[in-house]
This record gives structure tokens, C-alpha cells and sequence, in this order.
């Protein structure tokens, strides 16, 4: 049992995978700072100084000046400028996939088109696959060749 455990585990997809889960580890912490270190600061700036963590919905209806003060009285709330880091965060991951895979799908071989012909077996023409005569040699052909 050990035996197959090892040939499983060395086999080269399971190897693969492990590396692009470590690899998908790593590039979402990147992804997370780009997102809450780089592009949201400006665009908090832009529009105002507003700072996307900071913005959050009260649910006990009372006057919280800050998310921290907030979640310091144990009152709900709805953290709704983490969401929309995420979302971002969501986006440029996407995107990237999408231009990776862009990229990797050039370098793979075409799929072959599906057969439309066959050969005649009298005359070896190419014949329609739901022909039942030959349009060369006149011969009939089999239904499934």
C-alpha cells in the first residue's frame, strides 16, 4: 500500500496540482496587497479620501465613527468596503488567468476537425459519411463504415 501511495503521489499531475496550489497561494496574497496596497489608496483619493476597509454598514443603528469602534461594542456589521476589495482582488485574478491561459491555448495543438468523409471502399473516393451510394463509382455502400 505504501508502494502505491508513493507512485501515486510522484505521478506527474498529482505533482502538478500541488505545485499550482502553492503557486495560486502566493499569487493571491500578491494579488490582496496590489489590491489594498496599491490601487485602492489612489482610488480612495480620487474620490475623496475615502478608505474602502473603512466602510461598513451598522446593523445596531447606533453611531459608530470608525469599523474598529464598531467591531469593539460587539455590534453587527456589514463590511461591505472589504467586499468590494475583494472584488477587485477578484478581477485581476481572473484577468490574469484569462491572459495566461490566452497565451498557454496558442501553444497547444489544434483539435482535429471531426471526419465528414469516409473512403469508398470500391473506388477509395471520399464519399459523404451518410452517403449509401458512391457518387464515382456508383456502388453501394454500407450503412456504417
Amino acid at each position: 500500500m505504501l508502494k502505491e501511495f508513493r507512485e501515486f503521489a510522484l505521478r506527474g499531475n498529482v505533482l502538478e496540482l500541488a505545485v499550482a496550489v502553492v503557486l495560486g497561494a502566493a499569487f493571491g496574497r500578491v494579488v490582496t496587497s496590489l489590491v489594498d496596497d496599491v490601487l485602492m489608496p489612489p482610488l480612495g483619493l480620487a474620490l475623496g479620501g475615502m478608505d474602502f476597509r473603512e466602510l461598513f454598514i451598522d446593523l445596531s443603528r447606533r453611531d459608530y465613527p470608525t469599523l474598529a469602534a464598531a467591531q469593539a461594542a460587539g455590534a453587527p456589521v456589514i463590511r461591505y468596503g472589504l467586499f468590494l476589495n475583494t472584488i477587485v482582488a477578484f478581477l485581476i485574478v481572473a484577468f490574469a488567468l484569462f491572459l495566461v491561459i490566452r497565451q498557454v491555448t496558442r501553444f497547444l495543438p489544434k483539435p482535429a476537425a471531426a471526419a465528414s468523409t469516409r473512403d469508398c471502399p470500391y473506388c477509395l473516393s471520399a464519399v459523404p459519411l451518410k452517403a449509401t451510394r458512391c457518387a464515382h463509382c456508383t456502388q453501394t455502400l454500407a450503412a456504417a463504415m
